[in-house]
């Protein structure tokens, strides 16, 4: 019983020590072809519709200045109204924040040239 304990426990080490990997084999995540490019549709629309339309819908309530609710009046609040500012300080929305991951999106957006 104690040998097949050690056997066992030797076992579990070598396919634990098999499954490390060395420095050089390790995946740069942060350069992942595969992941999904930040467009209007796939990314900036949904949080767009989740944070700003109650206030920023057609028409505007709230006192909001213009709506959000097409891809050309989110982008033109960008290029033109400081929409970043605005979220990236918390004046907007005024109630509760957007996450970082969201500002970046949004910025990422921005500096790809406002993918539709």
């Amino acid at each position: 019983m104690k040998k097949q304990l050690i056997i066992a426990i030797g076992m579990a080490f070598f396919i634990l020590q098999s499954c490390s990997s060395d420095s050089n084999d390790e995946i740069d995540l942060t350069n992942d072809s595969t992941s999904t490019e930040v467009t209007y549709r796939n990314s900036i629309k949904a949080i767009i519709d989740a944070n700003c339309i109650s206030c920023h819908g057609t028409p505007p309530t709230n006192n909001a200045p213009m709506s959000l609710n097409t891809y050309d009046q989110v982008k033109n609040a960008v290029e033109s109204r400081n929409l970043i500012s605005e979220i990236e300080t918390g004046s907007m929305p005024p109630v509760g924040n957007l996450s970082s991951t969201q500002i970046q999106q949004i910025k990422s957006w921005q500096s790809s040239g406002f993918q539709n």
